[in-house]
């Protein structure tokens, strides 16, 4: 069984939808070999990077930058792992208000230091709250526990 971890900042009812819509899509029925652990950036740690092998990032953007919440999370892990968990295949998604540049270029800023690998452009949800954000991401939760299931990732 392989673990896809999911350390999403949720601190609003959008925020959590998309949260829930990620782990929905990728505990998708189809997929039978993934388990999925959802984790706020507060309650996950290097013990579960250690765990996983893929990783779905989510945050909001803060004044261009990601939540300190997700920032807290790479603080407490970034050097427990660094060595033992390149290559790991990640993912994120940002709620932007704004144009989610300066949130993006810091997640992949520290996803470059620990050499993680890419496994598809960040979704950015720019804007004003659209009900298609959460179709958005379920997908992307399903893409990355199909394609950790199949061992394309």
């Amino acid at each position: 069984m392989k673990q896809l971890l999911i350390v999403a900042h949720a601190p609003s009812l959008n925020t959590r939808a998309l949260r829930d819509a990620a782990a929905r899509g990728a505990r998708h029925a189809d997929i039978e070999a993934v388990e999925v652990v959802v984790k706020a950036p507060l309650e996950a740690g290097p013990e579960d990077i250690r765990a996983s092998d893929a990783i779905l990032l989510g945050t909001t953007e803060n004044l261009g930058y990601m939540s300190g919440a997700l920032k807290d999370f790479f603080d407490r892990s970034y050097y427990a792992v660094l060595e033992e968990k390149q290559g790991l295949p990640c993912a994120l998604y940002v709620r932007a208000g704004h144009d989610g540049t300066g949130t993006c270029r810091a997640v992949e800023s520290i996803v470059t230091g620990l050499r993680w690998r890419w496994v598809q452009e960040p979704l950015i949800l720019r804007g004003e709250w659209q009900d298609r954000f959460v179709t958005q991401v379920e997908e992307l939760g399903l893409y990355l526990a199909a394609g950790l299931e199949a061992g394309v990732l």
